[in-house]
């Protein structure tokens, strides 16, 4: 298992690789540039933006920088100096040196801030938000299933699916609007808009308290951006669950005299979760990193705003950072759901 472990993180290399460069050919193919205005700059401010940030160099130079930057450790004497130019994503002190690594460079958007910035206060919102989200699917979408399999062709069958299918079928910019007015202007139950939680953060991600004010913030939000997961989660488990009560291996259990609740929770429901781990993986990915209808709608100060205005405002560090950070989780969480394969099914094996 380690010697997988390891293999997959080289693999991780060379996905950021590929990745950032198939990114950063897209970005500079689009016409247009970072500081193209309705009123055009006046030329020299134009070239000295260009000279500033290095966007008059060769492409593969700017290329070769940004990697640089980015996946390039230092290990230096000279303590964090707070600028821009120094502004690393991971700081630490080893006795009397510092590491330091994954500088994303500054956005074009604002010359006091970095990308590092972006992440640190936008990330923790967008990541406690699709933690919260995908929690919420869970919770709804695996039971639904379960009965709605265990109950097949039984009113609860039909309800589940009817859940399933409203999830699936209901987008969060109708959603989400509704709920605001039903449950935060009409009853008054939840704030309308906003985030509980302000930082620091603990680990740099979590809430460092979980009132019960953070999650009257949380949970409208929260189960607006879940259902949808939900839903699909809940029509898998259910395939899933059926498919896998129809093996030889239930029957024989069913055969030895075991009781029925020992055979849905020991054998079947056990082998059947792998479709459903094998989703929960991109949509961890997808939820963490931001969704931006659903901080719009609720207002919530998350990723997902600054990287759709940064594509639009062609702010080239903001998306790099993005999209990298994005395969970055995504690749950890597929080796993570690899590794649950191997406890839910003694066969599978990693060499």
């Amino acid at each position: 298992m380690g010697r997988y472990i390891a293999r997959r993180l080289i693999y991780l290399l060379v996905v950021l690789f590929v990745v950032s460069a198939i990114t950063f050919g897209l970005m500079h193919a689009v016409p247009g540039g970072p500081f193209d205005r309705e009123k055009a700059l006046p030329p020299e401010i134009l070239e000295n933006l260009n000279k500033r940030y290095h966007l008059d160099e060769p492409l593969l130079v700017q290329y070769g920088r940004y990697m640089y930057d980015v996946f390039i450790p230092r290990i230096t004497s000279v303590p964090p100096k707070g600028s821009v130019d120094d502004d690393f994503l991971i700081t630490v002190k080893l006795g009397n040196v510092w590491f330091k690594w994954m500088n994303f460079g500054p956005t074009y958007s604002s010359r006091s801030r970095t990308v590092n910035d972006i992440f640190r206060q936008q990330l923790p919102v967008s990541a406690q938000l699709g933690i919260m989200a995908l929690l919420v699917a869970i919770i709804i979408g695996m039971p639904l299933g379960i009965l709605a399999a265990l109950k097949q062709n039984t009113i609860f069958d039909y309800l589940g699916m009817s859940v399933a299918i409203f999830g699936v079928s209901v987008p969060v910019i109708i959603l989400g609007p509704l709920m605001i007015w039903i449950f935060g202007v009409t009853l008054k139950w939840f704030p309308p808009t906003g985030w509980g939680a302000k930082p620091p953060f603990v680990l740099g991600i979590f809430p460092r308290d979980l009132s019960p004010e953070f999650f009257r913030y949380a949970i409208m939000p929260s189960v607006a951006l879940g259902l949808g997961s939900s839903a699909i989660i809940a029509r898998l488990t259910r395939a899933s669950l059926l498919q896998t009560m129809r093996e030889d291996y239930i029957r024989t259990a069913r055969a030895k005299g075991l009781r029925e609740s020992l055979v849905i929770v020991r054998h079947a429901l056990k082998n059947s979760l792998i479709p459903v781990v094998t989703i929960l993986g991109p949509l961890f990915a997808a939820l963490v990193t931001g969704t931006f209808v659903t901080e719009v709608t609720f207002g919530i100060p998350g990723m997902g705003r600054y990287f759709v205005t940064s594509i639009t405002n062609r702010d080239y560090p903001v998306i790099m950072g993005t999209i990298l950070l994005y395969a970055v989780i995504l690749v950890i969480a597929n080796l993570i759901v690899d590794i649950v394969y191997a406890y839910l099914d003694p066969r599978i094996r990693y060499d």
